[in-house]
């Protein structure tokens, strides 16, 4: 059952992605499912600051679509967003994850999961994020988002090829299937794609970001996905 959930949504709107790639509103209802929560990109995010692009409107929970279907979610979304239900906080050592498919490519759009998430609704947002683009190939993204001003992005890894573990968009018909794992151990973070380990990074290397937090999930503009949200173990 969908019930409708309080949008924190800040009033600093999302940038469109350029005239050649504009943020399509998807036909919401304005809801989510139970306890979940969202937040909009704020108007800075790197990928959208760029000369000549138009000033967005500022984004509202109806133009993305967000519903339960079968076991998992269905995203369809206008804006980019973070999407978490408050109860799936992780801590000291543990694991979060996540199952994608995709039913059509997105081409260049990137989706993934977050952990160390805090002051999610206001302008010190900060957590450590996991993406893929299995539209432009096998390669994952580590960033850190430390606040609303893109200088604090920490790009602590950039795009990198996995050597063919993220499974790319099916050149027949555009689908893919893919599963993220972030497990925090003691001293370490491990990065895993459908079971395989793709990177591991001492905490040291985390540029300040932290690990424990609200956890969840990224998902960027344009997206059609159905998301299997596993949550936290330990």
């Amino acid at each position: 059952m969908i019930k409708a959930v309080a949008f924190l949504v800040i009033a600093t709107p999302l940038a469109a992605q350029g005239a050649n790639d504009p943020t399509k509103a998807a036909k919401g209802s304005g809801q989510l499912p139970a306890g979940w929560m969202m937040r909009f990109d704020p108007i800075d995010n790197p990928a959208n600051v760029r000369p000549g692009r138009p000033t967005p409107a500022k984004p509202t929970p109806d133009m993305v679509n967000v519903v339960t279907m079968g076991s998992g979610l269905h995203f369809t979304s206008g804006p980019a967003a973070i999407y978490y239900n408050p109860k799936d906080v992780g801590s000291g050592e543990y694991a979060v994850s996540a199952s994608f498919g995709a039913r059509k490519s997105m081409q260049h759009e990137a989706y993934g999961i977050f952990i160390g998430g805090s002051n999610l609704q206001d302008s010190t947002q900060s957590y450590l994020y996991f993406e893929i683009r299995p539209g432009m190939g096998d390669s994952i993204l580590i960033q850190q988002r430390n606040g609303d001003v893109s200088k604090n992005m920490n790009r602590i890894l950039p795009w990198t090829s996995t050597g063919g573990v993220v499974s790319v968009d099916d050149p027949a018909d555009g689908h893919s299937s893919n599963t993220l794992m972030i497990h925090v151990a003691k001293d370490t973070v491990h990065f895993i794609a459908n079971g395989k380990l793709v990177k591991a990074l001492a905490k040291s290397e985390l540029k300040g970001a932290k690990t424990d937090g609200q956890t969840g999930l990224r998902i960027n503009h344009n997206s059609d996905l159905h998301v299997d949200w596993k949550g936290v173990s330990k």
